[in-house]
């Protein structure tokens, strides 16, 4: 396979990593960086530096964005102290407790169901003062306020994902060979983007 084609084939994967943010458990930023770094090492990682510092960037936001959609929608629906520390501990406890069991998507599969667990346990103690009808409701209700949240964190997390395509495009795009099949070459497209970091062009992989 040469060079050109595993280019399209990795931008395309990255799309859809970038599309798929959108649902909750998709590791998405870190099928980007993943792409990125296969890219790096058939060129050398020629001309990489910009576009791996973003989607290292853009996994970490996405990571922060995760927690901090949690505690919003935990806040906007009038949870007590006591959900919203049940939530923070319930998103690192379910982010590492599911790493082992589940390398891929794991972590992302923790932060979304240990911070609805932990906020519905948080405030459930809290509210011992109520009925067991209303507690729980009130209780079900934090839950619903976490879920509202990731909702917004999942466009955030997408919209960071299509920022983390973008930049390896636009160092990578004109250092990509000509597209072979069999003896006819498809040239690509030249596309005066202020250069950043200049590389040359990669070489066919043999």
């Amino acid at each position: 396979m040469g060079l050109g084609i595993l280019y399209f084939i990795l931008v395309a994967v990255m799309v859809i990593a970038a599309v798929g943010a959108l649902v909750p458990g998709v590791p998405s930023t870190a099928i980007i960086l993943l792409a990125i770094l296969i890219w790096g090492f058939a060129t050398g990682f020629q001309g990489m530096a910009i576009s791996l510092v973003a989607a290292i960037l853009v996994l970490l936001l996405s990571l922060a964005v995760e927690f901090l959609a949690t505690y919003w929608g935990v806040k906007k629906f009038g949870a007590s102290s006591w959900s919203q520390i049940g939530a923070a501990i319930g998103l690192v406890t379910g982010m590492f407790g599911l790493l082992p069991a589940l390398p891929v998507g794991g972590p992302i599969f923790g932060l979304l169901f240990g911070g609805i667990l932990g906020a519905f346990i948080g405030e459930f103690a809290y509210r011992q003062d109520m009925e067991l009808a209303p507690r729980l409701q009130l209780s079900s209700k934090v839950c619903l306020g976490i879920v509202v949240g990731s909702l917004l964190g999942n466009i955030l997390k997408s919209l960071l994902a299509f920022v983390a395509v973008l930049v390896f495009t636009w160092t990578t795009w004109n250092t990509v060979p000509q597209v072979k099949f069999d003896n006819i070459k498809l040239p690509l497209p030249h596309i005066d983007w202020p250069v950043i970091n200049p590389a040359k062009p990669a070489q066919a992989l043999t």
